[in-house]
């Protein structure tokens, strides 16, 4: 019995270096080229908020006007790092879970380079004056069909993976990155054929990009990032997840009412009255969905404190689902009709949300994604178990100054909206000393990824140092907790029966 026992667990660590082996390009350039992206979205992101307290800051420069900048940084967020990690992380969670090793990793490789020169023509059309003006698409409209076509290309595997997968349960990670990689496609296609090939009314124009914008916040990246939570807590911890029912209630009500959100930022404007307020009540009802998910992932790693307080992973994990947490109460408070929406509908309360969403959830759940599936991939150890504690700390000091900042900011920016008699300067005034601590928060969240993307680039040369643990999951007094020593895919605790 214990010969049968051994063997099985040698053919599935085979299984595994192969599934490894056949994504190690592909994953690490999307990881890397996505990490890169993301300094210069900081960078950008300095410049723009610095020109907000010192509009003179670089007016030297024509293309790095405020405008420029803002929508740059933005842009890149999303389409440069946001996607990309997500499509690593994706391609990776996909392959594990349905136990198939990647057969056309020189596909998906040429799809990622086409994606980025997508982003790159992107960015520079906004520096040099040919963006849009949508937000979240200020893109020049002929790079959208060039991003979905390399999306299609690097995504089509994950569904016939997912097709040929050994008969069994789905595993509720599958459920989460299956809608996501579903959902995209409709979402990013639909608002750009009615806006860009179809154009019509210009108020209803900008309701799509209003609906596009928040479908991409909660039917992509929050799904992406659930999904690959609901696989690392189980995972490293070695508990099942703390409730099937719960699961399950998170994911449908995600499905059923966040499509309904983002005409509340037109509350006001000459569309169907119903329409703001139908918006406004599903973004509020965002909690459902988020502290369902939040609550059984935190109650799940609740009892492996000590796995937690170690593993470079769940630390930042955790982090995220805090961040969702946050990011729930947040989209409650500033969406309520007739009280907040009108002081943060027009002010920086929703780029406070937006960077709540982007990078205090989902980017530090992707922070402890990489962390976990790179050293996997690479066969090499981290070199530094203080550069991730410098990335994770600057990164939380910063992000919480830069959401706090924006969204109380934005609320005093808007009160002073709606005092008409004031002039203008005024209320600009307002907005002056939250700019100044967002600029000094992005200079520090800057410097702890540069020390990231470095990392990252050691890793993928693979000059990392090996190691017997995996993922630097050892305390100070010298104890190597359990969990993510262990590398075992087909967790039953972690599994949910598909619906019928």
């Amino acid at each position: 019995m214990s010969t049968e026992i051994s063997n099985a667990n040698l053919q599935d660590a085979q299984l595994r270096a192969g599934i490894d082996r056949s994504l190690r390009h592909p994953v690490m350039f999307f990881l890397t080229s996505g990490a890169a992206w993301l300094a210069v979205s900081l960078i950008l992101g300095i410049i723009s908020s610095a020109k907000v307290h010192s509009p003179t800051f670089l007016d030297c420069c024509s293309f790095l006007t405020y405008g420029r900048t803002q929508a740059a940084h933005l842009n890149l967020l999303v389409y440069g790092w946001g996607f990309q990690v997500a499509f690593g992380v994706i391609i990776w969670l996909m392959s594990r879970l349905s136990r198939q090793t990647c057969k056309a990793a020189g596909l998906v490789l040429t799809a990622g380079h086409v994606w980025n020169l997508g982003v790159s023509l992107g960015v520079f059309g906004i520096l040099f004056g040919y963006g849009t003006g949508i937000p979240w698409m200020e893109f020049p409209a002929f790079t959208w069909p060039v991003l979905l076509l390399s999306y299609l290309a690097i995504l089509v595997w994950s569904f016939v993976q997912f097709k040929v997968r050994p008969e069994g349960s789905v595993y509720i990670s599958q459920w989460y990155l299956m809608a996501a990689m579903l959902w995209f496609p409709w979402v990013f296609a639909t608002a750009n054929i009615l806006i860009h090939i179809v154009p019509g009314n210009p108020v209803m124009a900008a309701g799509i990009a209003a609906w596009y914008k928040s479908a991409m916040v909660f039917l992509f990246f929050t799904p992406v990032a659930l999904g690959t939570a609901f696989y690392l807590v189980p995972k490293v911890t070695g508990r099942p997840v703390q409730s099937y029912s719960m699961a399950k209630m998170g994911f449908w009500s995600l499905a059923v009412i966040m499509p309904w959100a983002g005409m509340q930022k037109l509350m006001g404007a000459p569309i169907p009255y119903f329409l703001p307020y139908v918006g406004a009540a599903a973004t509020i009802l965002f909690f459902i969905p988020a502290l369902s998910a939040a609550v059984n992932l935190l109650q799940t790693a609740s009892s492996s404190k000590d796995v937690v307080m170690h593993s470079p992973t769940l630390r930042f994990t955790m982090a995220g689902l805090l961040g969702l947490i946050v990011m729930a109460l947040c989209a409650a408070f500033i969406n309520i009709p007739g009280s907040t929406l009108k002081l943060s509908q027009f002010s920086m309360s929703g780029y406070g949300f937006e960077i709540l969403a982007i990078y205090a959830f989902f980017s530090f759940v992707m922070f402890g994604a990489i962390y976990f599936i790179v050293p996997r991939i690479t066969r090499r150890e981290w070199l530094s178990r203080r550069l991730i504690k410098m990335h994770f700390f600057i990164s939380i000091y910063g992000i919480v100054l830069i959401a706090l900042v924006a969204v109380f900011g934005g609320l005093q920016q808007g009160m002073g909206q709606e005092e008409f008699n004031q002039p203008w300067i005024a209320i600009a005034f307002r907005a002056y000393p939250y700019a100044w601590a967002t600029t000094i928060a992005w200079c520090f969240i800057l410097i702890s990824n540069i020390f990231f993307f470095l990392h990252l680039l050691v890793m993928w040369l693979r000059l990392g140092r090996r190691s017997i643990h995996p993922t630097l999951l050892i305390s100070d007094h010298g104890a190597s907790p359990h969990g993510e020593d262990g590398d075992i895919d087909n967790c039953g605790p972690g599994t949910v029966t598909p619906a019928h």
